[in-house]
């Protein structure tokens, strides 16, 4: 797939403290999208191969307030330990990606199906004439190009993306599951992920009657 560059006066870079440390803050313009992304890059990562990266997308709901219904600000937050503990590597933070990709307004009615009428994350999306998944990994690809990464291991349950992000050229050396607790606000969503969009997760195979917990 042809690709191109970020031009460099769409981007800004500063050091950006956490609680888990000091990480380089990248903020650019996608040349493709137009959303303001953001990467978050512990340690030299230039030049290197296997570097563990995670692509993560916007989830409002649960990255910012916390929603259980997801498992989204969970693997937010195990990302970036994962990454501090690594020393290096690079949490690509994707804008646009609301409800995978269906936007924020949409994402809070499909809430309603599933609520009111039992439908799955996916059904509920389909429901109100929408796709299942529209997400464009196309500005990981190019920034982790920008930051000289030459191939990753990707954290994610999905193996989707790692074809996503082969299709735009940059190397997977390996996936690492990035898994979550199952408990009785997610066990929902993440069984349909599992069995409706081919995630990868074990932890729901090993679930016996009375383990599941709020």
């Amino acid at each position: 797939m042809r690709d191109q560059g970020i031009d460099h006066d769409d981007m800004a870079e500063a050091d950006l403290r956490t609680r888990r440390g000091v990480f380089r803050a990248v903020a650019f313009r996608d040349p493709v999208d137009g959303h303001e992304h953001l990467a978050l890059v512990r340690g030299d990562v230039g030049g290197r191969e296997d570097v563990l990266v995670r692509m993560h997308s916007e989830c409002m709901t649960g990255d910012i307030f916390g929603a259980t219904r997801c498992e989204c600000g969970d693997q937010l937050g195990a990302a970036l330990d994962a990454v501090a503990r690594e020393g290096a590597g690079v949490l690509v933070y994707l804008r646009g990606h609301e409800g995978r990709g269906i936007g924020l307004v949409a994402k809070i009615r499909t809430h309603v199906l599933q609520d009111d009428q039992g439908l799955d994350t996916v059904d509920s999306a389909t429901a109100i004439g929408l796709p299942v998944d529209v997400r464009d990994y196309g500005p990981a690809a190019r920034v982790l190009r920008h930051l000289g990464v030459r191939s990753v291991r990707l954290l994610s349950n999905n193996p989707d993306k790692v074809r996503a992000l082969e299709a735009y050229g940059m190397a997977v050396s390996a996936r690492v599951p990035l898994l979550v607790p199952v408990s009785d606000d997610n066990i929902r969503y993440l069984t349909a992920k599992r069995d409706r969009l081919g995630h990868d997760l074990p932890q729901l195979d090993t679930l016996t009657a009375g383990e599941v917990r709020g």
